[in-house]
């Protein structure tokens, strides 16, 4: 989410809401999302946003053109899948248009398509996002913790598994149904990551970043209890603990904490210098679990939301 002031006057903005992007527009929004990552450090769309550019029309998924005299300076995508909470949104400016009030026409067209029930993204939690925020009417509602350790000279206690468990990697295909059923158990409290479909996971297994070798499957009795998936990001020297779920019924035996310490090893071992994860920061126990662990907060995301 970017910050702007007051347009600038004699330019036509205007802004289209699509269902659905054609091929040349999905190249231009991921062409402003590079410079807008070149200048902020960071993504201001999530990954799974970004998988939603592509592919063609998706259930409560819609995306917000803002150009200026035909230009594509801004955009913006809310999705509206949650059966309870609000919609939620991501939103970013072309660094070389921030200033003239684009980022509030987004929002302003935002809380209009949701009925000014709306949960916006700040990925980064800069100052600007802030004020836009507070622009908007919005509050803070959730912080997202950006957790990274070193993996160089990595000694962890070999991992220790329920009696009863044992651990292989995913087979695509065939594990992709139980696996669906164990994350959207695990992940029942979660609003993203427990509504993942198999359209969700083709997605990620087309993506070039995808290993089934890194994505390990505990079983106990033939089911699956839990799970850890990693994923390399090759460029930035990170590797990631991008899944890690363990099913209701084997929570608190230790797999959680077995897992991590798997997949950990597995990103060692791939030459990777730091490992990275999300949590969200009122998870006490996870980020206990983790900053013993080794982990320590790198940067926060924030997401605001109207007042409800």
């Amino acid at each position: 989410m970017t910050s702007d002031d007051t347009a600038r006057p004699g330019r036509s903005r205007s802004i289209q809401t699509r269902t659905a992007l054609s091929p040349e527009q999905t190249e231009a929004v991921l062409a402003l999302l590079a410079e807008a990552a070149r200048t902020d450090g960071q993504q201001a769309v999530s990954e799974q946003g970004r998988l939603q550019l592509r592919g063609g029309e998706r259930e409560g998924v819609s995306h917000l053109l803002l150009t200026v005299d035909g230009e594509l300076v801004g955009y913006a995508q809310l999705e509206d899948t949650d059966p309870v909470e609000p919609p939620a949104a991501e939103l970013v400016v072309h660094p070389a248009h921030r200033g003239r009030g684009h980022g509030r026409a987004l929002g302003a067209a935002l809380l209009a398509a949701s009925g000014k029930r709306l949960r916006v993204w700040a990925h980064g939690g800069h100052s600007a996002a802030r004020h836009l925020a507070q622009v908007l009417g919005l509050t803070l509602f959730r912080e997202l913790r950006q957790m990274r350790r070193p993996l160089t000279g990595l000694a962890l206690p070999d991992p220790v598994l329920p009696r009863g468990v044992t651990v292989r990697t995913f087979v695509p295909g065939r594990d992709d149904a139980a696996w669906l059923a164990v994350n959207a158990a695990a992940f029942a409290h979660h609003p993203e990551q427990g509504s993942l479909t198999q359209r969700d996971l083709d997605d990620r297994k087309a993506e070039p970043w995808f290993d089934p070798e890194g994505f390990f499957l505990a079983e106990q009795e033939g089911r699956i209890v839990g799970f850890h998936w990693t994923k390399v990001h090759r460029a930035e020297g990170l590797g990631e603990v991008y899944v890690l779920g363990v099913s209701p019924d084997a929570q608190g035996s230790g797999l959680g904490k077995a897992l991590t310490t798997i997949g950990l090893r597995h990103l060692a071992g791939q030459g990777l210098p730091t490992a990275m994860l999300y949590v969200d920061a009122d998870n006490k126990a996870a980020v206990a679990v983790y900053e013993r662990l080794g982990f320590a907060t790198h940067e926060t995301d924030l997401m605001y939301r109207t007042e409800t």
